[in-house]
């Protein structure tokens, strides 16, 4: 079973998407649901994860833009409701981060080079700033943070 997939340039085509969609917006949500029971139990949170697609589309990956748009909507629907009992659920939002996928792009200059020069902080970011971000909302220091869609990306959004 998969927890996410990209499919570059086949997600036009209608059962792709339906396939893309299924896996990574209906996959987070039948997680969520399954999980709840424990998560009210102990008072638990839900971080998801999205993307900077999740606030603007790709027009390689229409199915992925849309189902991380959904997974910021799932995460805002969910706290409103799950809030009563006691549970919070947000999300991350990765920018480009330094992992196997990414290694073919990074090690492109031509492809990198407009990635680096419009994030501010002019580097990739690490697996290890996006946990720090899911540390964060998972732990009582974001106590008082429900449908929060936490960005982690360098400033690439802000500009």
């Amino acid at each position: 079973m998969q927890a996410g997939v990209i499919r570059r340039d086949e997600e036009h085509d209608p059962n792709i998407f339906a396939d893309v969609l299924a896996i990574n917006l209906t996959g987070a949500m039948r997680v969520c649901a399954a999980a709840k029971p424990k998560l009210v139990e102990a008072g638990g949170a839900v971080v998801n994860l999205a993307s900077m697609l999740t606030f603007f589309g790709g027009p390689r990956v229409p199915a992925y833009s849309a189902s991380k748009g959904g997974i910021g909507q799932l995460t805002k629907s969910l706290a409103a409701a799950w809030a009563e009992e006691g549970v919070r659920v947000n999300a991350v939002a990765p920018g480009w981060i330094a992992t196997p996928l990414t290694q073919a792009l990074r090690g492109d200059a031509e492809r990198s080079r407009p990635i680096l020069l419009r994030t501010p902080l002019a580097r990739w970011g690490t697996p290890e700033e996006v946990a720090g971000g899911v540390v964060f909302l998972g732990s009582p220091a974001a106590r008082f943070v429900t449908g929060a869609i936490l960005v982690i990306d360098g400033g690439y959004l802000a500009v």
